[in-house]
């Protein structure tokens, strides 16, 4: 069974995160400031202001990246290539793959390309699944 810790301010996340988990009935946590991680796990957070990771994420990250398997987020397409780009710095600052890149609360389609690639992933050997597979458009 899988886990997904997320990151959600305005709902948007945690809208996403309710319809993964009632699809598979993965475990889905929400970030909180004293959390311990312990298990390996999945990523959602959020983009801010103008392309920035959330502080919250950040500090999730300090403690918890070991843990990390892929990192998914989520933005506004107005912002052009700032776009869920909380991701991709994710991903080259801590070397967590990018799974998937969506809008606001994602759509269906959204929700089941991201149950497709996490299931993908568990096919491959090292750690976070290999670092080559980077599907976020």
């Amino acid at each position: 069974m899988e886990r997904i810790y997320y990151d959600s301010k305005t709902g948007n996340v945690e809208r996403f995160m309710q319809k993964v988990a009632e699809l598979t009935g993965w475990i889905t946590q929400k970030i909180q400031p004293d959390m311990e991680v312990g298990q390996e796990g999945h990523l959602v957070t959020f983009t801010t202001r103008f392309g920035e990771i959330p502080e919250t994420t950040k500090n999730f990250l300090q403690y918890a990246s070991p843990y990390l398997l892929s990192v998914s987020s989520s933005g506004n397409r107005n912002w052009g290539r700032n776009f869920a780009v909380a991701g991709d710095k994710i991903a080259t600052e801590y070397g967590i793959p990018l799974a998937l890149k969506f809008e606001l609360s994602g759509t269906n389609e959204d929700v089941n390309e991201f149950i497709a690639i996490i299931k993908a992933r568990k096919h491959y050997g090292n750690k976070r699944r290999s670092k080559e597979l980077d599907f976020a458009q």
